[in-house]
C-alpha cells in the first residue's frame, strides 16, 4: 500500500472518482471530479484519507450508514449520497450519452427523469444470523461484509417503518450462519418478503416463521426459496388498472415513479398503433397499459410471470384483447417475418440486452420500435443494429430509478 495526493478528472460509471496519473487511473471511492484528495493506494484501488480541496458540488449526506464514516460500515447501497442534485442528474444522463457515442449514435437525448428519496417499493437485502443477533441491511461494496441499518432514506415509508418486523421474521427463518438474501416489495395489500439461498427448512423453523409472520400486520405474505410459507393476503400491484400478484420475489420495477414514466412514455410514442408485440413482457408492466388501445401480444420467459399475467388478464376489464406466449427470446427470438405483423415493438429485456432479438427486429417491416433498457451499454449497441438496419432514434430518455446510484434506465423510441 501507498500512499500519494490525486487529482479526481471524472467520475467512473459506478459513481467512484476516477484519477489519471503516471500508472493509468486510480478509482476513488466518495470523491468527486476535481477534488484533490490525499488517497492510500493498492493498485487501482484508492481510499480517501483526507480532502485535501473538496468539490463545491460535494454536499454532507443524508444517510447515517453512508461513506466511509457510516455507522457499521460503508453500506454499499448508495455510491452518491455526497453529490450535489444538479451535476448528480447531469452525471447519470451523461451515461447514456458516452455509452450511445461509444456505438457511433448521437440522437436527442432529454434530461433524465429525476428519482426522490423514499420511492423504493422493492429493496434486495442481505442477511445473517449472529451470536448477537441477526444482522439485516446491504454488503458493504466489494465485501461480504454487512451494514446493518436503521433506516434507509431510499426505501419507502412502508419499508423503513417496518424494518423490525422484517428483522424478526428473517430471525425466524434464518438456519445457521450463513447470509441469505432478502427481498422485500411494498404492494397494495401489504409486504411481500421473499428469503433465498436458504437451505430446506426445518419443521421447527417454519413454524417459528409463520407465527412471526402472523404477528406482523403489515405482512402479507412470506416465502422461502419461491415456496409460500404463509399469504394472509395476496399481495396485489396496480399496472393502471389491472390488479396484478407477482410471484415470490419475481421481478418488478423497483419504484413505482419510474415504472410510470417508462409506461408514459411507451403509451404516448405509439400513436395510433392497433397490434402491438411486447417483448420480454414480464407480468404485464406495459402489457395491460397498452391493451388499452391495441391487441397486445406478450412474449416472456419465466412461465410464473406469464401466470400472473394471465390471472390479472382475466379479472380486468375495459381491454383490447391479450394473447401470451412463453418464449426465451435469447434462445429462440422472434423471426422478422412474424414481427412484421405488428405495428409497433415495445421490448424491455434484462442487463444482457436484446441482441439476437434486434438482429431479427432490424430484418423487419415494422414502423415504430420502443427499447426500453436498464442497461446504457447494452441498449447502444441494440439500437446499433436497428440504426444499421434503417431505423431512426427519435428520442432517447434516461430514467433515475436507483436514486445515488449508477445505475440509469432509459426509453428509447425509433421508426422505420
Amino acid at each position: 500500500m501507498s500512499t500519494e495526493t490525486v487529482t479526481i478528472s471524472r467520475l467512473g460509471a459506478q459513481g467512484d472518482g476516477i484519477a489519471h496519473t503516471t500508472d493509468g487511473p486510480v478509482y476513488v471511492p466518495f470523491a468527486l471530479p476535481g477534488e484533490t484528495v490525499a488517497i492510500a493506494r493498492v493498485k487501482t484501488q484508492g481510499t480517501v484519507m483526507s480532502l485535501e480541496a473538496p468539490s463545491p458540488d460535494r454536499i454532507a449526506p443524508v444517510c447515517r450508514h453512508f461513506g466511509p464514516e457510516g455507522e457499521n460500515g460503508t453500506c454499499g447501497g448508495c455510491t452518491l449520497q455526497h453529490y450535489a442534485d444538479a451535476p448528480y442528474r447531469a452525471f447519470k444522463r451523461q451515461l447514456v450519452v458516452d455509452a450511445l457515442k461509444s456505438k457511433g449514435l448521437t440522437p436527442t437525448v432529454n434530461d433524465l427523469v429525476p428519482a426522490h428519496a423514499g420511492e423504493r417499493r422493492r429493496m434486495v437485502m442481505t442477511a445473517r444470523a449472529t451470536e448477537k443477533g441477526l444482522l439485516l441491511g446491504f454488503n458493504q461494496a466489494g465485501s461480504h461484509h454487512i451494514v446493518a441499518i436503521a433506516e434507509c432514506p431510499v426505501a419507502s415509508a412502508g419499508i423503513t417503518a417496518h424494518l423490525g418486523d422484517i428483522r424478526k421474521i428473517a430471525a425466524a427463518v434464518a438456519q445457521g450462519a450463513n447470509p441469505f438474501r432478502v427481498t422485500v416489495l411494498e404492494t397494495l395489500t401489504g409486504l411481500d418478503i421473499a428469503f433465498d439461498e436458504l437451505k430446506s427448512l426445518s419443521d421447527a423453523n417454519r413454524a417459528r416463521t409463520v407465527d412471526v409472520a402472523l404477528a406482523c400486520k403489515p405482512v402479507a405474505r412470506v416465502s422461502v426459496n419461491g415456496e409460500i410459507l404463509i399469504e394472509m393476503r395476496k399481495p396485489l400491484l396496480d399496472f393502471e388498472g389491472a390488479g396484478v400478484s407477482p410471484h415470490p420475489g419475481g421481478f418488478t420495477q423497483a419504484t413505482r415513479a419510474a415504472e410510470e414514466a417508462m409506461a408514459r412514455l411507451v403509451a404516448d410514442n405509439l400513436g395510433k398503433a392497433k397490434q402491438v408485440a411486447d417483448l420480454f413482457a414480464g407480468t404485464g408492466t406495459f402489457t395491460f397499459r397498452l391493451a388499452k388501445k391495441a391487441k397486445v401480444h406478450a412474449v416472456e420467459s419465466d412461465e410464473k410471470a406469464l401466470k400472473a399475467l394471465d390471472a390479472a388478464m382475466r379479472n380486468t376489464q375495459g381491454l383490447k384483447p391479450i394473447t401470451t406466449e412463453r418464449r426465451d427470446l435469447f434462445r429462440r427470438p422472434l423471426l422478422a417475418k412474424d414481427l412484421s405483423r405488428y405495428d409497433a415493438i415495445v421490448f424491455d429485456p434484462p442487463r444482457a440486452g436484446a441482441e439476437a432479438q434486434c438482429r431479427e427486429l432490424a430484418r423487419a417491416k415494422t414502423p415504430e420500435v420502443i427499447a426500453v433498457s436498464c442497461n446504457p451499454i447494452t441498449l447502444a449497441r441494440d439500437l446499433a443494429l436497428l440504426v444499421d438496419g434503417g431505423y431512426k432514434i427519435e428520442s432517447v430518455t434516461p430514467i433515475d430509478q436507483f436514486l445515488w446510484s449508477g445505475h440509469v434506465e432509459a426509453v428509447a423510441v425509433l421508426r422505420r
